[in-house]
């Protein structure tokens, strides 16, 4: 192979190269959305107000607010040590509720509230489908309501000698 055309190549494959470290690395710091718990929030300076942020915790039981009319509600997010209270506006996920874990995206601001423009709920990892939970539990209600084999009503005559009869009756 000629000089010139090893040297195409190498120039080639570094541009290459350079152009793939660029889209991976230039643009990966900015879009980077660092977790954090309530108890971080709390600690935040003010450098921290209105910089994008994702929070996990838990939606306090009894907490959620719906303003009537409105895409609005508040709720408070704790990571059982510190408690925040969280505005949202939009549509929340089917599966977010009280009680249940939570990641919010949004801002921690001055007046102390963390104001969400996104809410992604946590949810079990047992996932089952709906046909087959409720196939499950209408297949435990029919086995809860078959006689259990200890429950069922046992010969009452009294055996005598040392085994039963073929016919079920005491040997004599």
């Amino acid at each position: 192979m000629k000089s010139g055309r090893k040297t195409a190549i190498i120039i080639s494959t570094l541009i290459v190269l350079a152009g793939v470290g660029y889209l991976v690395f230039g643009n990966f710091g900015k879009n980077l959305i660092y977790f954090v718990t309530p108890s971080e929030v709390v600690a935040f300076s003010s450098e921290h107000y209105g910089k994008k942020v994702r929070v996990a915790g838990m939606v306090v039981k009894d907490s959620l607010k719906v303003v009537p009319n409105t895409l609005r509600l508040t709720f408070d997010l704790s990571d059982g040590a510190q408690t925040i209270p969280v505005a949202f506006e939009g549509v929340p996920p089917d599966l977010f509720k009280e009680g249940q874990g939570a990641v919010v995206e949004g801002f921690w601001d001055a007046d102390r509230t963390f104001h969400s423009h996104m809410i992604m709920a946590k949810h079990s990892e047992d996932y089952m489908p709906v046909e087959m939970k409720n196939a499950e539990r209408s297949s435990r209600r029919r086995i809860s309501l078959k006689p259990s084999r200890s429950s069922r009503a046992a010969p009452t005559s009294p055996r005598k000698g040392p085994g039963a009869s073929k016919n079920g009756g005491p040997n004599q």
